[in-house]
């Protein structure tokens, strides 16, 4: 009688937890993504960035977490486009045209704008 119990008592708490979490949903009032960063996102993917790179904790470690890398002091979108541009020691030169480097940009805007870890 005590295992029954206690399956209807985390059964009910489960359900309840699960409904909570499905009604109230995620705040996406912090930031929209918009067309251009959606192709940025497409870029991103194109170019297999998370071989290397990570956003939101998941990706590779041989580059830096790009997660809050246009909010860091010192890193702008000039900063970003001279990276994206020219390449460096460890990351290669992929030949972007302008329009992709600014779709990445708009990406890393959206991506930074909705990062939760800050300290």
């Amino acid at each position: 009688m005590k295992k029954v119990i206690t399956f209807i008592f985390l059964a009910t708490i489960f359900l309840v937890y699960t409904g909570f979490v499905y009604t109230t949903g995620t705040d996406f009032s912090k930031a929209v993504m918009n067309a251009e960063a959606v192709k940025g996102k497409l870029v991103f993917q194109k170019y297999n960035c998370t071989a290397c790179h990570q956003i939101y904790g998941l990706g590779g470690y041989l580059g830096p977490d790009l997660t809050m890398t246009m909010s860091q002091p010192g890193k702008n979108e000039n900063f970003v486009k001279a990276i994206l541009k020219s390449g460096t020691k460890r990351m290669p030169d992929h030949h972007l045209s302008e329009q992709e480097i600014n779709s990445l940009i708009e990406f890393m805007k959206y991506v930074d704008a909705t990062a939760t870890d800050r300290k």
